[in-house]
């Protein structure tokens, strides 16, 4: 089985160039089916922080790469939507979201906010002993006694995988679209509309220029603080404090 990817032929999610050479690496089993991105490609590409693989399995080696609270050693595991990369070496901490178009982007977070990640639930069932195990978008499983809902969001912490918030799917509930014509784009849905039959449901959006139509596939509820908005208010607060302090 070939080790390489054609880069024309890679999902639009992707963060790489297509034309500028033939292959790029390819993603190996694991969390987000195919959307997901070799975490070489972050390293290399996106980041800049390595020049080759070989690099990457070096900086793996030395656990100075945490995805999910978690080191990893692997250059090709596959990295997608909100994911949390952490560098504590660096002091750098990143959640993984998308960008204009949907493609798969960067955003820089403070270390507080690295500790958990957003799951969208895609599926959920009854195990033995009568708990309820939803399936997230990654492929994460997680065992719940309250009542969640399909295509809700939930925040899991990346320590003891324990559900810390939860966000209804739901008229009124801020989302992002990971996907489609309009993917990166941030909006609270208007309506829900569903089809008949074995069509998807569409859903409209109302942003701060308009609004839009997606099928609810790809749209996925998240909080306030995923705008950035809240961070930025917040480290205002903490520089106004700081700045007060300095008057006395």
């Amino acid at each position: 089985m070939t080790k390489h990817q054609k880069r024309l032929s890679v999902p639009k999610s992707w963060p790489v160039e297509r034309k500028t050479e033939v292959f790029t690496v390819k993603a190996d089993a694991g969390p987000h089916g195919e959307e997901g991105v070799p975490l070489v490609v972050l390293l290399r590409d996106v980041l800049g922080y390595v020049d080759s693989a070989k690099e990457a399995r070096y900086a793996l080696s030395e656990d100075s790469i945490i995805v999910n609270g978690e080191p990893i050693n692997d250059e090709q595991r596959p990295i997608g939507i909100f994911d949390i990369l952490a560098f504590p070496g660096r002091g750098e901490f990143y959640r993984v979201f998308p960008d204009e178009g949907g493609r798969l982007a960067l955003t820089e977070i403070d270390e507080e906010s690295a500790d958990s990640r957003l799951g969208k639930i895609d599926g959920k069932r009854q195990v033995p002993g009568g708990d309820t195990q939803l399936t997230l978008h990654d492929g994460t499983n997680v065992l719940v006694d309250d009542e969640f809902s399909a295509k809700d969001s939930v925040v899991v912490d990346n320590e003891d995988k324990s559900i810390v918030a939860h966000f209804p799917y739901e008229e009124g509930a801020l989302v992002t679209a990971i996907r489609g014509n309009h993917g990166g784009k941030i909006g609270e849905i208007e309506s829900i509309d569903v089809t008949p039959g074995s069509g998807s449901n569409t859903v409209t959006v109302s942003t701060d220029d308009g609004a839009f139509e997606t099928v609810e596939e790809y749209v996925v509820v998240i909080d306030e603080n995923f705008t950035g908005e809240d961070s930025d208010a917040e480290s205002e607060e903490r520089q106004a404090a700081s700045d007060g302090g300095d008057a006395e």
